[in-house]
């Protein structure tokens, strides 16, 4: 029966995975005939009012005590500048690349958890950290000719992302998460609609735009809907590799709708990535831990890609 219950979690984190790299393709696809600022204000929209209904439909919308305190704020931040970070990137680089310098993000909050919350991080872990940046390197290639000064920007991304699930990790758990991902969602689309005017003004938008968009809003929702079913149902320990598929939904989706194949060192440094998260998602089991690799799979976290 457990293993049945880890085989439905598995797929509910696929399907999550699935959602959250789709919503990244059409986002991708406007970002020709829009600009960041309105693809964060309009996918913003969409998502704030779906999330919100959600939010209000389980009584998440009450004012929570201590919902001004500084790690929310910082949270909120983090993932409007990630959300900043992310679109200038995805705009400039294939979806695979991008989506594999994402997945260093848990060997990040490893590595912030270690530094700024003295958290024990053993020498194999610290070897793992290293393996996987060094993965991250030989996918950005600095110096080369291959290196794009867009990766910095998925660098970015990476950086905010880890404070803001640092910050996560320090949220009073008196406030529900739908109520901080309603404001996550509707900061990122106030901030949106305040960068219209520096991003070139608003441009035309069609009804295709506006339905990708949309589509986009609604594939994030079904995303966190599954990646908290995929963590109710089966055991972290077993769920949380099972997020890396959202590179494999990436290449397939890169190749099938913007014809980008992977090339040789992107491959090489995704797979050190991956090897170097899931050993570390290893021992952190070996040692009775199931932080904080599995913490940015957990509930609490605002969508990828809001």
């Amino acid at each position: 029966m457990a293993l049945s219950h880890n085989l439905r979690g598995a797929l509910f984190m696929a399907i999550s995975m699935a959602g959250f790299t789709m919503n990244d393709a059409l986002a991708k696809a406007v970002t020709d005939s829009l600009t960041m600022a309105q693809i964060m204000f309009i996918r913003g929209g969409f998502a704030t009012i779906l999330v919100g209904v959600i939010a209000w439909h389980r009584g998440a919308l009450r004012m929570p005590a201590g919902v001004f305190d500084r790690m929310v704020a910082l949270r909120v931040s983090g993932e409007v500048f990630a959300t900043l970070c992310f679109l200038t990137a995805l705009a400039h680089l294939p979806l695979a690349n991008v989506s594999a310098i994402l997945q260093a993000l848990p060997l990040g909050v490893t590595m912030g958890a270690a530094l700024f919350f003295s958290e024990p991080v053993g020498w194999r872990r610290w070897l793992a950290i290293g393996a996987g940046l060094s993965g991250v390197l030989i996918i950005v290639r600095p110096g080369l000719e291959g290196f794009s000064t867009y990766s910095l920007y998925a660098l970015g991304c990476v950086f905010f992302c880890v404070i803001r699930d640092l910050a996560t990790k320090r949220v009073s758990k008196a406030i529900p998460s739908l109520f901080i991902t309603t404001a996550t969602a509707a900061a990122v689309t106030a901030t949106g609609g305040v960068l219209i005017v520096p991003y070139g003004g608003w441009q035309p938008v069609g009804g295709n735009e506006v339905l990708l968009l949309l589509l986009a809003a609604v594939l994030v929702v079904i995303g966190y809907q599954f990646i908290i079913m995929a963590m109710r149902v089966g055991d972290i320990s077993y769920v949380a590799p099972f997020r890396y598929t959202a590179l494999l939904w990436a290449i397939l989706l890169g190749y099938l709708v913007f014809g980008n194949v992977p090339d040789m060192a992107m491959t090489i440094g995704a797979l050190v990535v991956i090897a170097s998260g899931l050993y570390t998602l290893y021992r952190e089991q070996i040692v009775g831990r199931t932080r904080p690799v599995t913490s940015s799979t957990a509930p609490g976290m605002a969508p990828d890609g809001l």
